[in-house]
């Protein structure tokens, strides 16, 4: 029995094709049931985020019997009827430890050493195991990586930096708008990472902040934290004639904003430039809107280019981290050897 990987990532796929293959959190229970019934894993979890959607499992099949499954069942799960090639990859140990070790420390994120991903991963992981599709190997696999990351990010500097999506997508604003202080931000989507958007546009000096959300008392609760007001979810467009700056993070199976809707709020503000920051996948925003006079869209993958302006200054912290789990990830086999040849644990 060994834990292997398969997935694709803003490495390997743009948004366009990852928002194809989300999972919807509560789909994934489901899922997972599917793959351990059909005999593919006796142990699972699945990973579904902005970046990246992965399944972590440990199978009874050889590894590549086992990822031709898995791809199968991803392109079935998904009714997916395009090529699919180098875009999915798959790992096995080794290599599969050392991915979810990484993907933990935030190595493998597109802002390096950045945070967030350690919280999505821990929330796939009790997911997972709240539902009973972990067991002993996926459990010290991941606690493992958890315990790796938490070192990772106490013994080096690879923090060092802008070292989140929030904090990209507001760096992206101040080369828009060089001062943010007497622009207007309208937040679409009251979760986490709206949340922390806002907290980082407020550092940044952002004083007026709209929250819409579908559900009003959440866009309520976290208009109050932060000092802002509401807008009803369902008259969101019409706050566009006074808003400056969009960032919209909802988990809307489809675009909730196109060029028909935009295109007349545009006239009524007078064509001022609208930036609009989509963290979204699967996106909230149809990039045909990005096709507007005076409209600056932005998805996950444009934040792409601000990540790498810090990723010459993390190179060395990135060979220490990757060093240690190196290193992690050997101790670990070793253990799981020794336990499979009866030893104490």
């Amino acid at each position: 029995m060994s834990v292997v990987v398969i997935g694709l990532s803003h490495r390997s796929a743009p948004v366009e094709l990852r928002e194809r293959f989300a999972f919807a959190g509560e789909t994934i229970p489901q899922a997972l049931r599917a793959l351990r019934d059909a005999g593919l894993a006796t142990e699972a979890a699945i990973l579904s985020t902005c970046n990246r959607v992965e399944i972590y499992a440990a199978t009874p099949l050889a590894p590549d019997a086992a990822f031709a499954e898995f791809k199968k069942f991803l392109v079935a799960h998904h009714a997916y009827d395009g090529a699919l090639g180098d875009e999915l990859y798959t790992l096995a140990e080794p290599q599969s430890l050392q991915h979810l070790f990484k993907v933990a420390a935030g190595l493998d994120s597109m802002v390096i050493g950045e945070t967030e991903i350690f919280g999505q991963l821990k929330d796939a992981y009790e997911l997972a195991f709240a539902h009973q599709f972990t067991g002993a190997r996926l459990n010290k696999a991941f606690q493992r990586a958890f315990n790796v990351a938490k070192h990772i990010r106490t013994a080096t500097n690879i923090q060092r930096g802008s070292v989140s999506v929030m904090s990209a997508a507001v760096e992206l604003a101040e080369k828009i708008f060089t001062e943010l202080a007497e622009h207007e931000v309208l937040l679409i989507g009251a979760g986490e990472t709206s949340e922390k958007t806002a907290r980082a546009l407020q550092s940044r000096g952002v004083k007026k902040i709209t929250v819409t959300n579908r559900s009003p008392e959440r866009a309520a609760a976290l208009a109050t934290e932060l000092g802002g007001q509401t807008v009803p979810f369902e008259r969101w467009p019409e706050a566009f004639e006074r808003m400056d700056i969009a960032i919209s993070s909802t988990a809307a199976p489809q675009a909730i904003l196109d060029r028909a809707t935009l295109e007349p709020l545009m006239k009524r503000r007078r064509h001022r430039p609208l930036l609009l920051i989509d963290i979204a996948v699967p996106r909230d925003i149809h990039p045909a809107v990005g096709e507007l006079d005076n409209v600056y869209l932005y998805n996950v993958d444009d934040l792409q280019g601000i990540a790498n302006e810090y990723l010459n200054l993390r190179r060395e912290e990135v060979a220490r981290c990757e060093a240690i789990i190196a290193e992690k990830v050997a101790a670990l086999l070793a253990a799981n050897r020794h336990s499979a040849a009866g030893g104490p644990r």
